[in-house]
């Protein structure tokens, strides 16, 4: 999105990482009265991605990827093509495309932020894609018990049927003592209205986020109202047997910032695709209004349900509809 914009454009801020953000944007794009600006996680270690990351020293264009293609009007076109995964040359077999083109324009920009905006500007890609950082790094997961659990992908599928809780998350440099962020998340943050947390996996989609040096400063600097939506269904390993405030209490620990506004599910998924997920020890996320803990919160329930492919997810278009009107409650700035 070039050009000024009209005043009474409200600037969002998405904060996550995965399929959660891309269907949260998917949503988003059509809303004609937000500019958007989406931060996006940086830890990604799985598949193609961490394979470009450690073959050519690249950051994990991924999650970059997922965001480009859902703020894209071309999405539903390019989607295929650039997923698609090469198979016959043995030194592409298993990397997808978008990925591959994703890392080549970086590293003929110079820059990871340049090969961004030079995929957004082929696909027409509406807002900013921003990585919370460009120095590379690796996620751990400290457990209850002290183990450690080094990576993104090992944190997301733990092995065996239990493992101890995480306890906290942190990040390790890889190339130097420390990592920043990428200054036009702060500026981006700075000047937002509201700031929409999730959905997506707490640990390794969010808070991966919010635990880079000086992200969680600008959070609670900032003037923005802060959204947080709520996962439908719980996930092992990271929110094994969450409740609703279970959720928000440590993404508030992460913030150091209450949330203003908790978006959730009330539509409970039906008992056959439930088995399904308690197969894999995932449980819906229950919200009791009635609770205390949510005095000072404002909730706002609906029907978000989308169930397609025997996956469980949020509806994109109704999810964006319930955020606009929130968007709509405050003038922009």
């Amino acid at each position: 999105m070039t050009g000024k914009k009209p005043a009474h454009m409200r600037k969002i801020v998405t904060i996550g990482g995965g399929s959660g953000h891309f269907t949260l944007l998917s949503g988003l794009r059509n809303l004609k009265t937000i500019a958007i600006s989406a931060v996006v996680s940086m830890v990604d270690s799985g598949g193609s991605t961490g394979r470009l990351r450690d073959e050519f020293g690249t950051l994990p264009p991924g999650d970059v990827l997922k965001c480009i293609l859902a703020l894209s009007p071309h999405r539903e076109v390019v989607r295929q093509i650039l997923q698609k995964r090469f198979q016959a040359d043995r030194r592409l077999r298993g990397h997808n495309a978008g990925n591959m083109l994703l890392t080549m324009l970086s590293r003929y920009t110079g820059s990871f932020p340049s090969g961004i905006q030079a995929l957004a500007e082929i696909l027409n890609a509406r807002g900013a894609i921003l990585p919370v950082t460009i120095d590379r790094a690796t996620l751990v997961a400290e457990l209850t018990d002290g183990t450690r659990i080094f990576g993104e992908r090992a944190i997301d599928m733990p092995r065996g049927t239990q493992r101890e809780k995480i306890k906290d998350v942190y990040l390790v440099p890889h190339h130097s003592d420390r990592i920043r962020v990428y200054p036009p998340v702060l500026d981006a943050i700075k000047a937002a209205d509201f700031i929409v947390i999730g959905p997506g996996d707490l640990y390794t989609s969010i808070a991966s986020n919010l635990i880079v040096p000086g992200v969680a400063e600008a959070l609670q600097q900032t003037r923005a109202s802060l959204v947080y939506v709520l996962n439908i269904m719980t996930k092992f390993g990271e929110t094994h047997n969450f409740d609703g405030p279970d959720f928000v209490s440590r993404l508030e620990n992460f913030t150091g910032r209450r949330v203003d506004f908790v978006v959730y599910n009330t539509q409970c998924p039906d008992e056959k695709l439930l088995a399904i997920y308690h197969s894999q020890k995932a449980d819906f996320v229950r919200v009791d209004p009635e609770n205390s803990f949510w005095q000072d919160r404002a909730l706002i329930p609906g029907n978000f349900l989308e169930t397609s492919g025997e996956l469980i997810r949020h509806n994109s278009k109704k999810l964006a509809k319930k955020l606009d009107s929130i968007f709509k409650s405050k003038p922009g700035k």
